[in-house]
């Protein structure tokens, strides 16, 4: 089963170097950002690590700090325990799509082209009969 997909979106604060673990190729590439948008208290700034793990490292390549992003992230968890010590658990935010932020939440109204406009009907030449309400 699939874990549940999160968004956040945030000002780039560190890009960390992809770095290689174990012998088996396994890369990892962490960055922070510091929440915006919606709900965020400027005074309160969160600051939140997220991960990049093997082929998604590269995604952080086109980025520098400064960049307002939106990543997809999964959330994701283990435990361990070793050596003795008391179990501990480790959470990670593994982003798996990153965004410059508002390329998907907004639309450019320049964009947008109406399909009406290059008709060859114009509004004018539509008979006025009385009805104004569409029927659905």
């Amino acid at each position: 089963m699939m874990s549940k997909s999160f968004e956040v979106q945030g000002l780039i604060h560190s890009i960390g170097a992809t770095t290689e673990y174990g012998n088996n190729g396994f890369t990892k590439r962490e960055f922070v950002i510091k929440l915006s948008g919606e709900g965020e208290n400027s005074m309160y700034p969160n600051h939140v690590a997220l991960e990049l793990i093997k082929d998604k490292c590269a995604l952080m390549d086109s980025y520098n700090i400064g960049d307002e992003v939106t990543a997809q992230f999964n959330l994701s968890g283990r435990l361990w325990s070793g050596g003795g010590k008391p179990e501990k658990c480790f959470t990670s935010l593994q982003a798996w799509k990153v965004d410059p932020a508002g390329n998907n939440t907004a639309v450019d109204p320049s964009s947008v082209t109406n399909a009406y406009d290059n008709s060859p009907y114009s509004s004018s030449a539509v008979p006025d009969d009385g009805f104004d309400d569409i029927p659905f």
